[in-house]
């Protein structure tokens, strides 16, 4: 009986010094939030590759599963790691191409963009001019205001030119030197990624036995099921949350595609990348990707413009409303106000990856909080307040049972 009683005292013990802990932390993020994102940042710099590596592993296991299963039925037992070694193989193949398929796509059309908004700009400076000129005849107050608007900014200008260039070119190269230092780092970081993705891929098995012996060993039997059942929700979640966002994305791209194409649009396979990549992150993807496309349009057709965002509003309708929950369905079991704050919380901690991943990553959050609630209500006799709010907010439609006309 004592000794119960001592384990009830060392458990409340616990509890409230890992409520303290848990609170203590809570205050320094707060209180050094800054100094927390810089550490946050570099450590993040540092494991870059194994990020990359990892995500790029974890979209190809599914195909990479499937053809190893393919190659076994193929080759039998006695060829288990060749299966495996053309399953990577093509896989990581696979991935190559799409990527550099849409390098081929993007980088002519984006050159090819800028050289054309290059040439138009003064045409179109001298059209604005003109147009402005033509609107200020007949106010001649606005028109004295415009002229010496417009001379204040040719004097800047002829100030400017009229300096030394050493400290702007010396700028120029410094943020080029910058520039080309990044894209080296960031290069190199996907190529280590692509060599630690395949690593993943051919230990993915080691890795969950290891993982599983971790879990057995500090945790009894009861949070040990508790825990692999969460981490089967979260790989099931990630996974058909990427894969559906994926699809639905080929197919707005697509979509959008033909339709710039149909009306005659500039750059209509540029415009539809951007959209379709751009799609992948929740409800804000079409407009982000929407804004540099509208922007492209209206230096070459302010009509296009127009109609390009008239056909974007129109494709983002049918995309949330139709194409998506076909794809998707209800994939995250978030509502749309779970889904706004995900996006926007995660956005503002991390930018557009936490906007991508922000939304399965707290539906998992959103799944870990109800089950503990609904364990601790259940505890405490009180399941009747589950099932009320249940049948209230979330009520099971039976299932349509079809009647043979006689």
């Amino acid at each position: 009986m004592k000794l119960e009683e001592n384990k009830k005292y060392i458990k409340i013990a616990l509890t409230g010094i890992a409520i303290a802990l848990g609170a203590c932390v809570c205050l320094f993020t707060f209180y050094r939030f800054d100094e927390v994102q810089a550490v946050w940042h570099k450590v993040f710099s540092i494991l870059r590759p194994f990020i990359y590596g990892g995500v790029l592993a974890f979209l190809l296991t599914p195909m990479c599963r499937e053809l190893e299963m393919t190659f076994d039925t193929w080759l039998g037992a006695e060829g288990q790691k060749k299966s495996k070694g053309l399953a990577i193989l093509i896989s990581m193949l696979f991935a190559i191409t799409v990527v550099g398929v849409l390098g081929l796509i993007v980088v002519p059309q984006v050159v090819r963009s800028l050289v054309g908004v290059v040439n138009a700009l003064p045409g179109q400076l001298r059209s604005l001019n003109a147009q402005i000129d033509q609107l200020l005849v007949d106010q001649p107050e606005l028109q004295e205001q415009w002229e010496s608007f417009s001379k204040q900014i040719l004097n800047e200008i002829e100030i400017w030119r009229n300096k030394d260039l050493l400290p702007l070119a010396q700028t120029v190269l410094s943020g080029t030197a910058t520039y080309v230092t990044g894209l080296l780092v960031f290069i190199k970081d996907i190529l280590l990624g692509l060599v630690i993705s395949v690593y993943l891929l051919a230990t993915r098995e080691q890795f969950a036995a290891q993982a599983r012996l971790l879990v057995r060993s500090i945790f009894n039997d009861v949070w040990a099921e508790r825990i692999a059942d969460e981490m089967r929700y979260v790989s099931r979640m990630f996974n058909g949350f990427f894969t559906g966002k994926l699809l639905d994305s080929l197919i707005v791209g697509v979509i959008c595609f033909a339709g710039c194409a149909i009306m005659g649009f500039s750059s209509p396979a540029l415009i539809a990348v951007i959209v379709g990549v751009t799609n992948i992150i929740p409800f804000f993807g079409p407009f982000i990707g929407a804004i540099p496309c509208a922007l492209l349009l209206l230096l070459s057709n302010p009509v296009h413009c127009l109609m390009f965002v008239i056909f974007i509003l129109i494709l983002q309708q049918l995309d949330g409303n139709v194409i998506g929950p076909k794809v998707l369905g209800n994939t995250t079991g978030l509502s749309g106000f779970w889904v706004t704050f995900a996006i926007l919380l995660f956005g503002g901690l991390w930018g557009i990856t936490g906007m991508i991943v922000g939304v399965p990553l707290f539906a998992v959050i959103y799944d870990i909080v109800r089950r503990l609630c609904y364990r601790n209500l259940r505890r405490k006799s009180k399941g009747d307040m589950i099932r009320n709010y249940q049948e209230t907010f979330h009520p099971v439609t039976p299932p349509k049972v079809k009647t043979k006309k006689k």
